[in-house]
């Protein structure tokens, strides 16, 4: 069951919330706000807060978002286990919040049925598809991972030694997941078309061992670059990498941040700018009314892109490769799936 509404008074932000805890604007010591205006609240996926992934900067963007159309700081419930999304999420509904985020795509439908019953109160849903008919308060916040993914793929071609990189991916019916990794094989083979790519689907995204063993596999065949998109899986495939002394890329967010043990390896992410999607929802919300279908966050916008290069001296020419793509994709002129 979920936790009973908490707010902290002198929160550290070393501690670790609990599921269905409720922080107040204490929770960010400097989380700006004022004392009327629309309530926001943030459910999140299970795990921490602070993950430096998907929660944490969603809560941000959140944050940015109250900050900027000057409502109070928002709350945010940390969910435990994935059978309280409902119930998390109908606390805000019955404290009359106004606005609520929900994160990740597994918490895409009860937070449907809940902006169905709810027609006043606005949803975004972060990397969440909204299918038609779509209700006209519920508006997913996705990303186009292929162009994120195309971005690693010229930072993979470039590094490679042994003219050989991989990925690792953690389900093949996970449409993001499968285009991070098309757009990450079609660069690679337009900088290097005799490049050989490895693509391994795990089917399992908290399965560290896999994913360290599927890597394992790749390096043992001259592998020297692995890109992972497999969440906890991904975890042990930089793990391997690592281990082996080659280079890792990391997803979602600056994994260069998220996976401390996995720093010497890695050596860029490719990335969906989740905080300010989610602040650019919020003043969209604010600016024009409710929000609904499904809301784009591609390089025309600033809602993808790759980590600063780290752990090695870029070869020459690599920045000014990325600039273009990224250049073209906003112009589109350059589609990462073909």
């Amino acid at each position: 069951m979920p936790g009973a509404l908490w707010r902290a008074p002198h929160y550290n932000p070393a501690d670790t919330l609990q599921s269905g805890q409720i922080a107040g604007g204490e929770l960010w010591p400097n989380a700006p706000g004022t004392s009327s205006g629309p309530k926001i609240g943030v459910v999140t996926d299970i795990g921490q807060l602070e993950d430096k992934s998907f929660n944490e900067y969603s809560w941000k963007g959140a944050q940015d978002g109250a900050k900027a159309i000057g409502a109070p700081a928002p709350q945010v419930i940390v969910t435990k286990d994935t059978a309280d999304y409902a119930a998390n999420i109908q606390q805000f509904i019955d404290q009359k919040y106004d606005l609520i985020v929900t994160i990740g795509f597994l918490i895409g439908t009860d937070t449907l049925k809940k902006a169905q019953a709810n027609p006043t109160i606005q949803f975004f849903g972060v990397d969440q598809f909204v299918a038609d008919p779509a209700p006209k308060n519920y508006q997913g916040l996705i990303f186009v991972e292929a162009q994120a993914g195309y971005l690693a793929g010229i930072v993979a071609a470039n590094i490679t030694k042994s003219n050989k990189i991989g990925a690792v991916g953690g389900r093949s019916d996970v449409p993001p997941v499968v285009n991070y990794i098309k757009g990450y094989q079609n660069a690679a083979k337009k900088e290097k078309p005799n490049i050989q790519v490895a693509v391994n689907y795990v089917e399992d995204f908290n399965a560290p061992d896999k994913g360290q063993a599927s890597a394992q596999t790749m390096i043992n065949q001259g592998v020297d670059v692995i890109f992972q998109v497999a969440g906890l899986t991904g975890a042990g495939a930089l793990r391997a990498a690592c281990s082996a002394k080659i280079w890792g890329i990391g997803v979602d967010v600056d994994q260069y941040n998220s996976l401390p043990d996995a720093q010497a390896c890695i050596v860029t992410s490719a990335e969906k700018h989740l905080q300010s999607a989610v602040n650019d929802g919020i003043k969209r919300w604010k600016d024009k009314g409710l929000q609904g279908g499904n809301f784009v966050n591609d390089a025309t916008n600033g809602g993808i892109g790759v980590s600063p290069i780290r752990n090695i001296t870029p070869p020459a020419g690599l920045q000014a490769k990325i600039d273009k793509a990224l250049a073209d994709m906003k112009a589109g002129t350059l589609d990462p799936l073909k």
